[in-house]
C-alpha cells in the first residue's frame, strides 16, 4: 500500500514539475518579440526530449549509478536483482521526476540565448549538459559521491543541504548559461554603436504572465514533492515555498517600479531562492530569503543589460544564478535554530557548496559553448536573426495566416 502511494505521489509530482516546461516556454515566448515566439516554443519542446534520451542512457548513471538495462519484470521491481529496483515500479517513476529536474536546465538557458541561437547546435549542448555536466554535479550533492558530502558534515557538523535544488538545479542552469550568453553575444541592434541600451518590448505580456502562473503552481510539486515520499512529506516546504515567493514578487514590484516582467519574474526568483532551505526555514525567514531574491534579480537584470552589456534575453543568470546561489547560502542561516529553522545546517556548508556548485558550472558553460562555437557556430546569421528564427529555423511564424494577408 506506501509503495503504491509513494508511486502516486511522486508521479503527481512529475507531472507538475513536467507542466512547468510550459511556463518556460510562455514566459520566453511573451517575452521574445513576434517573430521568435515559434522557436521559443518548439525549443523547449525539442529540449524535453533530448533530455529524456541522455538522462535514461548516460545522465541518470552518471548521478546515482542505476540503469535501466533490464527486463520490465526488473524494472518494475516484481523480478530479477534483489533491491535494484523498487516495488511496483517506484524508481522508474523517480527517474520521471528528478528528469524533470535535468530537463530544466536546457529550458533556463533557453531564456538566455533566445532569438539568435541555432537551433542543431543548442540541442547538441543539451544532450552534453544533461548527459553529463549537470548528473555529475547532481551525483555529488543527491547521490553522495566522492565523499564530499561526508567531509563536509565530519568538518562542519553538516553536510550541504539543497532539499529541491536552489544550487544543484536553478544556479548550475543561470551560471551555465552565463558562458552560453557570453559566447553567443548581444542581439542584433540591442546596443547603439556607442553602446547605449536600445529597448526590445516583449511581444506578449499576457503570454509572459500566463508563463510565471504556470512555472508557481508547478514550483509547489518541485518543492515538496522533493522529499519523493509521503512519510518524509512537509505542510512546511508549500508554506515556505507560499512566502518566499509572495516576498519576491512583492519586493520586485516595488523596486521594479510596477513593471510586468520584473513583477512575474520576481515570484519566480523567490522560489528559487526558498528551494535548498524550503524544509529547514521558518516561514518568516523564508519571506526574508524571497525579498532579498525579488531585489536581488531586479538589480541583477539591470546591471546584466545596462552596465554589463550582457544581453541574458529573460534575466536567466540573475533570476536563477544569483538568487539560486543567494538560496544556497541563506538556507545555511535562515535553517538555524537560532533563527526559527529546523537546524541541521551549517554556513560553511552551505557556503562551500554553493560555490563549489556555481563554480563548477560557470567554467562548464564557457567550455561546452565555446567548444560549440568553435566547432559547429552556435549564432544565427544576421540575415537569419533579422528575419527572425521562427521563418529562419522552422519555416512558419506564429500568426502564419495574418503574415500572408495582402
Amino acid at each position: 500500500m506506501n509503495a503504491g502511494l509513494d508511486v502516486f505521489y511522486l508521479l503527481i509530482g512529475a507531472a507538475m514539475v513536467l507542466a512547468m516546461h510550459a511556463g518556460f516556454a510562455f514566459l520566453e515566448a511573451g517575452t521574445v518579440r513576434s517573430k521568435n515566439q515559434v522557436n521559443a516554443l518548439v525549443k523547449i519542446l525539442a529540449d524535453l526530449g533530448i533530455s529524456t534520451l541522455a538522462y535514461l542512457i548516460v545522465g541518470y548513471t552518471v548521478a546515482y549509478g542505476v540503469t535501466f538495462f533490464h527486463s520490465a519484470a526488473v524494472l518494475s521491481g516484481k523480478a530479477g536483482i534483489d533491491g535494484a529496483m523498487g516495488a511496483q515500479g517506484i524508481d522508474l517513476v523517480r527517474f520521471f521526476f528528478l528528469l524533470m529536474f535535468a530537463a530544466a536546465i536546457p529550458a533556463i538557458i533557453s531564456g538566455g540565448i533566445a532569438e539568435r541561437a541555432r537551433f542543431v547546435p543548442q540541442l547538441m549542448a543539451t544532450a552534453i549538459l544533461v548527459g553529463l555536466v549537470y548528473p555529475f554535479f547532481e551525483g555529488i550533492v543527491w547521490g553522495n559521491h566522492f565523499g564530499i558530502q561526508d567531509w563536509l558534515k565530519d568538518t562542519f557538523d553538516a553536510p550541504f543541504h539543497d532539499f529541491a535544488g536552489s544550487i544543484v538545479v536553478h544556479a548550475v542552469g543561470g551560471w551555465l548559461a552565463l558562458g552560453a550568453v557570453h559566447h553567443l553575444g548581444p542581439r542584433m541592434g540591442r546596443y547603439s554603436r556607442d553602446g547605449r541600451l536600445m529597448g526590445v518590448p516583449p511581444s506578449n505580456i499576457p503570454y509572459l504572465a500566463l508563463g510565471s502562473w504556470i512555472l508557481i503552481v508547478g514550483w509547489f510539486g518541485f518543492n515538496v514533492m522533493s522529499s519523493q515520499n509521503t512519510a518524509t512529506a512537509s505542510g512546511l516546504v508549500a508554506m515556505n515555498s507560499l512566502m518566499a515567493m509572495v516576498g519576491g514578487m512583492l519586493t520586485a514590484l516595488v523596486v521594479g517600479r510596477n513593471d510586468p516582467g520584473f513583477t512575474h519574474n520576481g515570484a519566480l526568483a523567490g522560489l528559487v531562492a526558498v528551494c535548498a532551505g524550503s524544509d529547514v526555514m521558518h516561514p518568516l525567514g523564508a519571506l526574508v530569503v524571497g525579498c532579498a531574491a525579488g531585489a536581488l534579480f531586479v538589480w541583477g537584470f539591470d546591471r546584466c543589460q545596462k552596465d554589463w552589456k550582457l544581453d541574458d534575453v529573460l534575466g536567466v543568470w540573475p533570476l536563477h544564478g544569483l538568487c539560486g546561489l543567494l538560496g544556497g547560502i541563506l538556507a545555511g542561516v535562515f535553517g538555524l535554530e537560532a533563527l526559527g529553522g529546523m537546524g541541521g545546517v551549517s554556513p560553511w556548508s552551505q557556503l562551500i557548496g554553493s560555490l563549489a556548485g556555481v563554480s563548477y558550472a560557470g567554467a562548464m558553460g564557457f567550455v561546452v559553448y565555446g567548444l560549440l562555437k568553435r566547432t559547429v557556430g552556435i549564432r544565427l546569421s544576421q540575415e537569419e536573426e533579422h528575419r527572425g528564427a521562427d521563418l529562419s529555423i522552422h519555416q512558419i511564424t506564429a500568426t502564419p495566416e495574418q503574415d500572408m494577408a495582402p
